[in-house]
């Protein structure tokens, strides 16, 4: 109990569950972080090494990121400990039980996250009847299909890179992750003249100074092979996309992937959050002494949430797309200017604008006091 007690401070989380369904071989942590602006929305994340302080971090940085982009929700967040390679089968009746342990849980929308995707939130929808992120055939706006959160990456990265000094026409990118986001990502800056100079999964990282075939990569990873096949490229280990020589990195791929022991070798000079909290705070405190840019993930990757809450609230998908570029270029032209006129770092300054958000929604909310 100490664990969670030690997660606590005064916007949340305001719930915390642990199911254990050993009938079901489920093992999961839900955390409600906080409702003030409205029922919470955030993704049902699926691995096999999941913990209750990454489901907390990730429940924050959705309370952060839903009230960044001006919507009328908070964040929580969800783990299920297991293979999300398992057979479908399997993962099948494992989601479907989940949904059931949280369907009292009313105040938490549930959404696709890694490991789980849109025919997951369709076996959620069917047992309790929410959740976003919902194939096509549902009514839903499928986020991975469409990129929604890699295309609010690009345009994150339109409006910083002017900042960091850099033009997106000829710059050199390296991408951690080549899933759902980092894809999208990839196609968005490549078509805007950019070079893709680097690119990691989890069989490795291949590299080319000269540039990486897009179509290439694409079309191993629908084939189910990692990028490291790519012929005539470069390998290195996977965490070698983190130094590689580019300009700008997108790390789309698991928690704390930049630490303290990696950041001083970081190479980019832009560094837009793909994933959500890939960095620890104290390795984005070194990259701001560098003068390297960090875009943190609730500003730059809020795309896929912008697109849920459309969503769910029975709008289309071109209000979607309209949506995520209007907020997310919003956002991070408030957050670089509040940086240069207070003097902050880019989480300082994020922060700052979303938790005074988050502030003015309790607010509003009813309470008693003796």
């Amino acid at each position: 109990m100490s664990e969670v007690f030690a997660l606590c401070d005064e916007i949340g989380p305001e719930k915390v569950v642990h199911i254990h369904d050993h009938g079901a071989g489920l093992k999961a942590i839900v955390v409600i972080d906080n409702t003030a602006a409205g029922p919470a929305i955030g993704g049902v994340r699926m691995a096999p090494d999941v913990t209750l302080e990454e489901c907390a971090r990730l429940a924050r940085a959705m309370t952060l990121k839903n009230a960044a982009a001006g919507l009328p929700h908070g964040g929580g967040k969800s783990v299920i400990a297991a293979d999300p390679a398992m057979p479908e089968t399997g993962k099948q009746a494992l989601i479907r039980a989940f949904a059931s342990a949280i369907a009292p849980l009313t105040g938490y929308i549930p959404g696709p996250d890694m490991g789980t995707n849109e025919t997951c939130m369709a076996w959620l929808r069917d047992e309790i009847g929410r959740a976003v992120g919902l194939p096509r055939v549902l009514g839903g706006i499928p986020l991975d299909e469409i990129g929604a959160t890699g295309i609010g990456v690009c345009v994150a990265a339109e409006v910083a890179a002017e900042h960091a000094g850099l033009k997106l026409e000829g710059a050199r990118v390296a991408i951690q992750g080549f899933g759902a986001v980092g894809m999208h990502a990839a196609r968005g800056l490549v078509a805007r003249g950019a070079r893709l100079v680097a690119v990691a999964d989890i069989g490795g990282t291949v590299q080319d100074p000269e540039g990486l075939s897009l179509d290439a990569l694409i079309a191993l990873k629908q084939e189910g092979r990692s990028v490291a096949a790519l012929e005539g490229a470069e390998t290195a280990p996977r965490e070698a996309v983190i130094t590689a020589d580019c300009d700008i990195f997108i790390p789309a791929a698991r928690p704390d992937a930049i630490t303290e022991a990696n950041a001083d070798r970081v190479r980019a000079r832009l560094i837009l959050e793909g994933a959500n909290i890939p960095a620890t705070h104290e390795a984005e405190r070194r990259l701001h002494a560098r003068g390297v840019l960090v875009v943190p993930d609730f500003i730059a990757n809020a795309g896929g949430v912008i697109c849920a809450a459309v969503e769910y609230h029975g709008d289309s998908e071109k209000d979607a797309l309209e949506a995520i570029e209007e907020r997310i270029g919003r956002n991070t032209r408030e957050m670089l200017e509040l940086m240069d006129r207070e003097g902050l770092a880019p989480r300082e300054a994020a922060d700052r604008l979303a938790l005074s958000r988050v502030h003015a929604a309790q607010a509003l909310r009813r309470s008693f006091r003796a």
